[in-house]
């Protein structure tokens, strides 16, 4: 086999992206789910893994974004994280099913 002799290579110029263009960079590669899908959903009002995997799904597969997650939604705005650091009491389990009317059928 003989030798190849490369004489001259042509590096072709790579194209910043502009403005426009939205770099998408994955959180959760099962489910596809990107930073702003997460910060989007924290905006709404999820404010905990839990919540986000609720909202998209993220995080309930292998569970490997659930850390990148974490460090997404830091200690930034929630209104019930407000609410609780301001000294109002969070809701317990047994307020808040005493809040909703007891509907049983009753047996025959």
């Amino acid at each position: 086999m003989g030798k190849v002799r490369v004489t001259s290579l042509k590096i072709s110029q790579i194209d910043e992206p502009s403005s426009q263009e939205v770099t998408r960079v994955y959180v959760c590669s099962c489910f596809g789910i990107t930073e702003q899908q997460v910060r989007d959903h924290a905006g709404t009002g999820a404010c905990t893994p839990r919540q986000i995997a609720s909202a998209c799904k993220a995080g309930t597969d292998c569970g490997g974004c659930v850390r990148r997650i974490q460090a997404l939604l830091g200690r930034g705005a929630c209104p019930r994280r407000e609410l609780i650091d301001n000294g109002a009491p969070e809701p317990l389990v047994a307020e808040v099913a005493e809040a909703e009317p007891a509907a049983l059928p009753e047996a025959a």
